[in-house]
């Protein structure tokens, strides 16, 4: 049995996978790799249970990676990405995503050609068989 962290994770990068073309999405940041690239970051979860079902809320961070001198390309992929999450993927063993919602982006240039964003999400998930 899967943690929901690791589902969740793996329904938001392969949802990315499918909808963002000529950006490759990984889980952990690479060694080396060409941008532009995504990372999607562990969920912060808390306990968002009742006595009568599991639940765990948080936030979720999508980290984007990009060069140039300007972050244009970048600008679009993290429109891509609110875009592609704005429905929320389904995930396995019982649990269900109740609330994806953007809460805010950011771009910052991190060297001379060297850009970065992250797009962060407000999650909520329940244990349908609990």
């Amino acid at each position: 049995m899967s943690g929901v962290r690791t589902l969740l994770q793996a329904a938001i990068a392969a949802r990315l996978s499918a909808t963002l073309t000529g950006v490759r999405v990984l889980d952990a940041p690479p060694g080396r790799i060409g941008g532009p690239f995504a990372v999607v970051d562990e969920p912060v979860l808390t306990d968002w249970s009742t006595k009568t079902w599991a639940g765990r809320e948080g936030r979720l961070i999508v980290l984007l990676y990009d060069g140039g001198e300007r972050p244009v390309r970048l600008r679009g992929v993290c429109d891509a990405v609110e875009a592609a999450l704005a429905d929320p993927p389904p995930l396995a063993e019982g649990w269900r995503i109740v609330r994806l919602s953007f809460v805010r982006s950011r771009m910052a240039c991190i060297a001379t050609d060297r850009w970065t964003g992250t797009v962060e999400f407000q999650v909520r998930v329940v244990r349908e068989d609990s």
